[in-house]
């Protein structure tokens, strides 16, 4: 059994959306390995969020929408999956 790094970037609604408060959501949500902010533009920063998990048990686990339906994020979208 292998575990896998996935990568997901997460925007938040828009530029006044408390970062903190988003990141602690998120972590309090999927148990992230790292979260990091990265600058867009225009105010807008995007989080990249890394998990690592098991490949058998995560793999029913549904990343995106469980971090979509958290207050003040707009958009999810999968970002690097490998094998580690």
């Amino acid at each position: 059994m292998g575990q896998v790094a996935l990568t997901l970037n997460v925007m938040p609604e828009n530029t006044e959306v408390n970062l903190a408060q988003l990141k602690q959501r998120i972590q309090e949500a999927v148990e992230p390995q790292q979260i990091v902010e990265k600058p867009i533009g225009f105010g807008l920063v995007m989080l990249e969020v890394l998990l690592v998990f098991d490949d058998k048990k995560g793999a029913g686990i549904d990343f995106e929408g469980v971090i979509r339906e958290i207050e003040g994020v707009g958009s999810v979208e999968s970002g690097n999956a490998t094998l580690i």
